[in-house]
């Protein structure tokens, strides 16, 4: 049974993560076409939740005896087409690797099945003290999962 939190975190298919998400006034500009920096935000909440269907919560990282969190390391972005107020548009997350203490994800914000955003986007796994850190076992098991089977390691 799907709870309430699963099913608004979006689906898993065959290891891509895919998000809907409301364009709202407050992600526009003054023209009413998604602002370039709301993206980031849009691709944050598709990394969260890809993870969080993983099975994966940051705040049981920052739990653990010794805290672990994530930072993006490297982000290359390119604006297709423009998104307007109203719009579903759709995240999608895909792993493209994974080694030690960095993933690296292929996300995209598709309109009606049309990139509108795409990024390739590289995450590392740090200490409190921003130091990097090998990703938790189980952690690189379930990403690895979802690489395409060219990729898996």
């Amino acid at each position: 049974m799907t709870s309430p939190e699963t099913a608004i975190a979006g689906h898993l298919i065959d290891g891509v993560h895919d998000l809907p998400i409301r364009v709202y006034y407050e992600d526009t500009d003054f023209s009413g076409v998604v602002y370039h920096a709301n993206y980031l935000k849009f691709f944050e909440r598709g990394r969260s939740d890809f993870l969080r269907v993983l099975g994966v919560h940051h705040n049981e990282l920052a739990n653990l005896p010794e805290p672990l969190a994530f930072a993006v390391v490297h982000i290359d972005i390119r604006f297709r087409a423009p998104a307007r107020i109203d719009d579903l548009v759709t995240v999608q997350t895909r792993p493209l690797s994974i080694k030690g203490a960095l993933f690296v994800l292929q996300q995209t914000c598709l309109l009606q099945g049309v990139a509108v955003c795409e990024a390739r986007v590289e995450v590392a796994c740090i200490d409190l003290k921003s130091r990097p850190r090998r990703l938790p076992k189980a952690l690189t098991e379930r990403i690895a999962a979802c690489l395409p089977t060219e990729n898996a390691s």
